[in-house]
């Protein structure tokens, strides 16, 4: 398969790309294609127009809506001079224009590049450089830091503001999106481009450093619906899919992007996730998938008067991103009735590839099985595959792949031997679940053993002054490093009433002696990324300042 001449300088050498495999008859595809096409155009050409696709608050989008203003967006898009290929920054949360923009873009074969709404003037100014992006969609609530770091856009001649104070912004040479919604024909022809040139790229969400793009060619955004989409939501057209996680990561992209409209469903989109507003949203919207990462599902869990919202409508509950714990698992499950059904993916590789939705069997504190068309292993540092039990790095291989946009040595360190190479620490059991054990950074190397930071968050978390928990390796002269947890107590707890001292002997008995933790320290709230992950480089950023008051060492 061809890839266009111009993206040889982006992209690594072939023989560096994962193995790509292809196991699923739902995985043929033309060599030229168009994603919209086959999400949005298939719909309204099959008398589905008038099917909502898009909820937001009191909005419905139908699907010849949200066609029909993604060709006007596109034409006018075009008439700026934007066309196949080129780089637009989507700076938007998940509301409407983010979903039209994406498919506007896809229209005329540009490629769209959606970042958090939380990326600040730095990390804005990287991204634009590093993609050598030509525009820019912000909404007006987030046109502070693009102002910021305006003058660091060299290579970017048009930004399009949503919403916002008209003409005013006009006056500071910015274009309004909704003129250009307005103003666009809709006899736009959908740009076909080879089904392995880069579609979209994802910034990751900056865990070790810069955001670093990852690449997903024109086919993933099919692959996606057509293997996690049918064989582990099972969505049908009466689905309603909804969550938090932002379209500038694999979840939230594939979550309101390309899953829902492969099958006539719709997407609830919320711009800012909020407890007792996504009860709310459940309810008004009658979502039927419901997809959140585990930290939003505690905080669910700590509403006080949630049963007063109707959850009938649930079919489904999943989520990713960090470990659910089984504490989660049952939590949720007694208190609703709903099992979550948690699963495990990357931005890199685009969306969950292992998952216990698989077979709607939870294992609570697994991850899951591997979802039809993958194929995941657990091997040693040279290579051996590991039996089950033994903890050992993950390695994976299916119909998509990690793919690092200008950046060849992290794309030689992320593929071994035609495989991806995750990242993580895992073992698998004798039935083929996964379990988590630790990042391959996070790992904490003590007295001889690795011990995995998660496990000892799980079992902080269950003391009941802990609201969250966050464990990360510190230098000690004797172990090597010992494992200090940073936590936040629930309100009504204070660190008088509740000592370092005692959350380490609340430990013991509960986990082995080498992985208690050996220093504990309460702060206010922990590093997340948007979609829920713990920034562990944050914590261990802050163990070289002096740590204050609410530390103590658990001994020997």
């Amino acid at each position: 398969m061809v890839i266009s001449p111009e993206f040889e300088r982006f992209l690594p050498p072939r023989e560096l790309w994962p193995t790509r495999t292809y196991t699923l008859p739902e995985l043929s595809y033309p060599d030229r294609l168009n994603p919209v096409e086959e999400l949005l155009e298939r719909q309204v050409a099959a008398g589905r127009g008038d099917r909502t696709a898009v909820l937001f608050e009191d909005q419905r989008i139908s699907y010849e809506q949200l066609f029909n203003q993604s060709r006007r967006l596109a034409a006018s898009l075009q008439d700026l001079g934007i066309g196949p290929g080129d780089r637009v920054i989507l700076r938007l949360p998940n509301i409407p224009p983010a979903v039209v923009s994406n498919f506007a873009l896809l229209v005329i074969g540009a490629i769209p590049v959606p970042t958090s709404p939380l990326f600040s003037r730095t990390e804005l100014a990287h991204v634009a450089r590093d993609c050598e992006a030509v525009a820019l969609i912000v909404a007006a609530a987030l046109l502070g830091e693009v102002e910021a770091a305006r003058d660091a856009l060299t290579t970017v001649k048009h930004i399009v503001v949503v919403g916002g104070d008209w003409p005013a912004l006009a006056e500071r040479g910015y274009l309004n999106y909704a003129e250009l919604v307005r103003a666009g024909r809709e006899e736009v022809p959908l740009v076909r481009r080879p089904r392995l040139d880069p579609a979209v790229l994802l910034y990751t969400s900056g865990t070790t450093g810069l955001p670093k793009g990852t690449v997903h060619p024109v086919e993933e955004l099919l692959i996606v619906p057509d293997v996690f989409g049918r064989y582990g939501w099972r969505v049908r057209e009466d689905d309603v899919i909804g969550g938090s996680a932002p379209i500038a990561f694999g979840a939230g992209y594939s979550t309101f992007i390309t899953i829902p409209y492969r099958f006539g469903a719709a997407a609830s989109l919320v711009a800012r996730f909020d407890p007792e507003k996504m009860f709310q949203t459940i309810q008004d919207h009658r979502v039927t998938i419901l997809t959140l990462p585990p930290t939003a599902y505690r905080k669910m869990l700590q509403v006080p008067d949630a049963e007063k919202y109707d959850l009938s409508s649930l079919r489904l509950c999943t989520g990713g991103g960090e470990s659910l714990t089984a504490q989660t698992y049952y939590d949720w499950k007694a208190r609703f009735g709903l099992e979550i059904f948690e699963g495990f993916g990357t931005t890199e590789m685009m969306y969950v590839f292992v998952s216990n939705v698989v077979n709607l069997k939870a294992k609570p504190g697994s991850f899951g099985q591997p979802v039809p068309g993958y194929e995941v292993k657990v091997i040693d540092e040279d290579g051996r595959e590991l039996p089950p039990g033994e903890v050992g790095l993950m390695v994976a291989r299916g119909p998509t792949g990690t793919l690092y946009w200008r950046d060849v040595e992290k794309q030689r360190r992320a593929v071994w031997n035609g495989r991806n190479r995750v990242g993580d620490f895992v073992y698998r059991d004798e039935d083929g679940y996964f379990w988590f054990v630790s990042r391959e950074d996070d790992i904490i190397k003590t007295s001889g053993y690795r011990v995995g930071p998660e496990e000892i968050e799980e079992t902080i978390k269950q003391h009941p002054a802990v609201a969250d928990v966050g464990v990360v390796g510190v230098p000690d002269p004797v172990r090597g490093q010992n494992a200090k947890a940073f936590v936040v107590l629930k309100p009504g707890y204070t660190p008088e009433q509740v000592r370092p001292e005692d959350i380490i002997e609340f430990c013991r008995g509960k986990i082995a002696t080498y992985k208690l933790p050996r220093e504990v320290e309460f702060v206010a709230d922990l590093p997340r990324t948007p979609t829920g992950k713990l920034l562990r480089r944050l914590l261990r950023a802050q163990v070289e300042q002096p740590a204050g008051p609410g530390r103590a060492d658990a001994g020997s």
